[in-house]
């Protein structure tokens, strides 16, 4: 399934191997001379290759093109050209092209065609040998099988959030990182922000006592994409472009039908992990850190009526975490579809809870903070607590955001800040709350160790799904 490059990048391994050869006859010229200010060696850059390049993709290969260190040389995408948004096309054909003319752009005749392009990511696994790590920006159901077939080779990996469909792919490649020994981060991108590690040091400081309590809300699915809804009847034929088959990966066949796609996989189980999977990785991501949280003893959750096909229109999910040493048991609460925790009675009339897309309260025994999506404008509450509140000393390390962080563990740096063995464990948490959406009105006692629910069997279906066709993880 490749479509063929025209021409070949200068890999860093094909680099060195040119370099060995002729160092004996050459003098070496400083690379300052041969660059200019600012020039990277490629035997200095990162071979980086993007699997799924629709709307998030394509963002997220933007950001990796304006990184210095980076080579973007192939990109992957079961669609050839699609449009997102209504205007906006991505899809493999569109990411070459982009890929194409930033680095013409930046070449003295601005002229460069050396990116791949690729239908199937085992195709461009297989083929592309200098590739050093790639992007994953697919399906939900997708994440795992690429992620886990690219460190197998012994790629880095940076994989979009949530990491996982599920929770036992998520406990599998929290192995497979340390088993590899590659640079991975997840990209829920409040991870690295200034938002999140003032929470941290915050509740650390003592600013809101012990913390008992966390309460997390997203407007999710809002009209961003259809839940609620059954399996649909017609089958249009596929568009020209796309590879069903490929699209569907691991998950059962059924028909074509644009209910599915682009982007309205969210909501579909057999695609997506719905409001949970799309915003909990970044809202959840706050208490988690902040109250330094393990697996959860039980879950629970309520919601509107439940199918077999998508998640609810809106749902309430109640965690139960035990004390970790002298910090007390933490109740933490996520709402989505529009739902809401109550007004906290210190917040003054008129001022905002979070932001258009949710926020966060975190409730200790002397106090609120409060913060919007992504850990942003963190803030005790009332405001007057805010401005008499002494912050304390910056303790946990900075860092430049997502992108760079990753590529900068890449090139042998510290672990970066949402790797795997980070993001894996939270994932599990994440999406714990859908195991409690899908069975309605039980509490399920959970065994974190052996991924189980102990006391409502019929739930450890959705602990690991099947595969089908030929795909394994």
């Amino acid at each position: 399934m490749e479509l063929k490059k025209s021409s070949k990048v200068i890999s860093r391994r094909n680099f060195l191997k040119t370099a060995t050869v002729a160092a004996a006859g050459i003098v070496i010229v400083p690379r300052h001379v041969l660059g200019g200010p600012g020039y990277i060696a490629p035997s200095d850059k990162i071979n980086l290759a993007i699997i799924g390049v629709g709307s998030q993709g394509t963002d997220d290969m933007k950001e990796f093109l304006n990184i210095p260190e980076v080579q973007v040389t192939a990109v992957c995408d079961v669609f050839d050209e699609f449009k997102i948004w209504g205007t906006q096309t991505v899809g493999r054909k569109a990411a070459k092209q982009l890929v194409e003319k930033h680095y013409g752009d930046q070449s003295t005749g601005g002229n460069y065609k050396g990116c791949a392009e690729y239908v199937d990511f085992r195709d461009m696994l297989e083929q592309e040998k200098d590739i050093d790590a790639v992007a994953i920006a697919t399906t939900d159901n997708l994440h795992a099988v690429a992620a886990m077939a690219a460190m197998k080779r012994g790629k880095h990996v940076y994989c979009q959030k949530p990491l996982t469909h599920d929770i036992y792919e998520a406990r599998m490649l929290t192995a497979a990182a340390r088993k590899y020994g590659v640079a991975t981060q997840m990209g829920n991108q409040g991870h690295a922000g200034e938002g999140n590690r003032l929470m941290v040091e915050w509740v650390a400081d003592g600013a809101i006592g012990e913390v008992r309590e966390a309460h997390v809300w997203t407007n999710r699915p809002a009209g961003w994409w259809p839940q609620g809804i059954d399996k649909p009847t017609n089958y249009p034929p596929v568009p020209h472009g796309l590879d069903w088959n490929l699209w569907l990966g691991p998950a059962r066949f059924r028909p074509y039908n644009p209910a599915y796609v682009p982007f309205k996989w969210r909501g579909w189980w057999d695609f997506g992990t719905g409001a949970l999977g799309d915003m909990g990785c970044h809202l959840l991501d706050t208490p988690v850190w902040a109250f330094n949280l393990g697996h959860p003893t039980s879950v629970q959750a309520s919601s509107s009526p439940v199918n077999d096909e998508t998640g609810p229109l809106a749902s309430i999910v109640h965690y139960d975490f035990p004390a970790r040493g002298s910090m007390p048991p933490v109740k933490m609460v996520w709402y989505d579809g529009g739902l809401m925790p109550p007004r906290p009675v210190d917040l003054e009339e008129g001022r905002r809870m979070g932001d258009n897309s949710g926020g966060v309260l975190l409730v200790g025994d002397k106090g609120t903070i409060m913060c919007s999506t992504y850990g942003n404008n963190p803030r005790l509450i009332p405001e007057t607590a805010m401005k008499a509140y002494k912050r304390p000393p910056k303790t946990v390390p900075r860092v430049k955001g997502i992108y760079h962080d990753f590529i900068e563990a890449c090139k042998g740096g510290s672990a970066a800040c949402s790797n795997f063995g980070v993001s894996g464990p939270f994932t599990e948490i994440v999406l714990l709350g859908n195991l409690a959406i899908r069975t309605p009105g039980q509490r399920l006692l959970w065994d974190a160790k052996n991924m189980k629910v102990t006391n409502v069997p019929d739930a450890n279906k959705f602990v690991k799904r099947e595969y089908f066709a030929d795909w394994t993880l």
